[in-house]
C-alpha cells in the first residue's frame, strides 16, 4: 500500500500485522480520489476508523489543509505513517471509540469538508458514525461524507441533512457511498 499522488507520491505505508485491519486497496483509493477531485484542495479532513491512515494521508498529499485521524487500535501506526510521508505537521491523531471522539470534536467546535468512514465491514460501525454525523454539527457547507462498507451491506438511509449523491461498487466486496451535507436554510427547510 502506498500514497498514489501528490507530495508524498509513491511512499509506502506501514500496515499492521495480522488481519484485524483491512486497508483500502490502491485501485479503490485511486478511484475514490478521482471522484472527489479538486474538492480535496485546502480541505479539512476527518478519517474515522483510519487504520493505516491511508485515506487521510492521501488527502493531505493531494493538498488538504489538515486531517484528524480516529482509530482505537492503530494510533501509533498512523503517527509512524504520517512521519514517514512527511505529512505529520498537518495531522492530529485520536485513539478511542469513534462515536465518543466525534462527540468530543463536536464539543470543541470542529468542522470538516471531507469525512472518510472506513470501519471493519459487517459490524454496524459505519451506521453509528453516520448517525453521529447526520446532524451536520461537524460538517462545513457542502461537506462530503464517504462511507466504505462491504458489498453486501445496505446503503445507509438519508438522514438529517445528508443526501446520497453517488454509489460506487468495487466488485462484490466493497461499496462506497458519497453523501453531501445540505445546509439547512435559516427558514428551517432544506436549501
Amino acid at each position: 500500500m502506498r500514497i498514489i499522488a501528490g507530495s508524498a507520491r509513491g511512499t509506502k505505508l506501514k500496515t499492521p500485522p495480522g488481519s484485524t485491519t483491512r486497508p483500502t486497496a490502491d485501485r479503490v483509493k485511486e478511484s475514490l480520489f478521482n471522484i472527489i477531485g479538486s474538492k480535496v484542495i485546502d480541505a479539512d479532513v476527518l478519517d474515522i476508523f483510519a487504520g493505516t491512515g491511508a485515506l487521510g494521508l492521501e488527502a493531505l498529499s493531494r493538498g488538504a489543509s489538515s486531517a484528524i485521524f480516529i482509530d482505537k487500535a492503530t494510533k501509533k501506526l498512523i503517527a509512524d505513517n504520517a512521519v514517514h510521508t512527511h505529512l505529520d505537521g498537518r495531522t492530529e491523531i485520536m485513539g478511542g471509540d469513534a462515536v465518543h471522539m466525534l462527540s468530543m470534536l463536536k464539543r470543541n467546535g470542529r468542522k470538516f469538508d471531507i469525512v472518510f468512514c472506513d470501519p471493519p465491514y459487517r459490524k454496524g460501525l459505519w451506521q453509528r458514525a453516520f448517525d453521529a454525523l447526520s446532524d451536520g454539527v461537524l460538517l462545513n457547507d457542502d461537506a462530503l461524507v464517504v462511507i466504505e462498507c462491504g458489498g453486501d451491506e445496505k446503503p445507509p438511509a438519508e438522514t438529517g441533512h445528508l443526501t446520497l449523491s453517488r454509489t460506487k461498487d468495487y466488485g462484490t466486496t466493497t461499496k462506497i457511498y458519497f453523501f453531501r451535507y445540505n445546509v439547512p436554510s435559516k427558514g428551517g427547510g432544506l436549501q
